[in-house]
């Protein structure tokens, strides 16, 4: 087991929880990680983007003049590549990018990820927020004193109205449910502030090999709430 503080929303620390080994003790390994982020950025790719071949675009049945005496380049059909109304050359076409990585490779990213945060010091664990109403300005003055205004990931153990609607407006703030927690969320902001009880359900759900659901499901993988 790994100790680690709780504060409160003055930044006095409250008692000590151990993490699980399990989730917060992983190797870090860069690899994984970017192999994780690619899976996570290349399955949001719709891939929709087409273009029209010469052989698609309408008309051009015929030859647009004579093959000599006209003094221009000879041409065959008006839907060549060079002219304005043509076909596209080498444009892009529906595909999938999506790339495959196993469900066992997915949930050990995510366990990476969470250590990795721990290990750099940029995990916070939080007593409770306090919030009686919806205010912005509570908020930032929570994360002000947390250290936390500039980057931060917040993640709730259920939907909270009182802190997801105060953190809206401000930028680099993002809110997200355990269930909705991810690699590339994870990685993209400088801190990661959860509440004791966020912290109890991860674990859980990390302990129960759930760790890829949030890439299955499509939550923008795990885009903030």
């Amino acid at each position: 087991m790994i100790e680690h503080p709780v504060i409160d929303a003055a930044n006095q620390k409250s008692h000590t929880v151990n993490l699980s080994s399990y989730a917060f003790g992983a190797e870090v390994r860069g690899d994984l990680l970017t192999r994780v982020v690619h899976y996570q950025l290349a399955k949001r790719r719709l891939g929709t983007a087409s273009t029209k071949r010469r052989g698609e675009v309408s008309g051009g049945g015929h030859k647009p003049y004579r093959q000599k005496g006209t003094g221009n380049a000879r041409q065959g059909t008006i839907r060549a590549p060079q002219y304005r109304t043509g076909g596209v050359v080498f444009g892009p076409h529906p595909r999938d990018f999506s790339v495959k990585m196993t469900k066992k490779e997915r949930a050990l990213g995510l366990r990476i990820a969470l250590s990795a945060k721990r290990e750099a010091d940029e995990l916070i664990l939080l007593k409770d927020f306090g919030l009686l109403q919806i205010k912005t300005k509570s908020l930032l003055e929570i994360l002000n004193r947390l250290d936390a205004a500039k980057s931060v990931l917040i993640v709730l153990p259920e939907s909270d109205p009182h802190v997801e609607l105060s953190a809206r407006n401000l930028p680099g703030v993002d809110v997200i449910r355990v269930e909705g927690v991810n690699v590339y969320d994870l990685l993209a902001h400088e801190k990661v502030l959860m509440t004791e009880a966020a912290l109890i359900k991860l674990e859980a759900r990390v302990a129960h090999g759930n760790g890829s659901k949030v890439e299955e499901s499509e939550q923008t993988e795990g885009s903030p709430v």
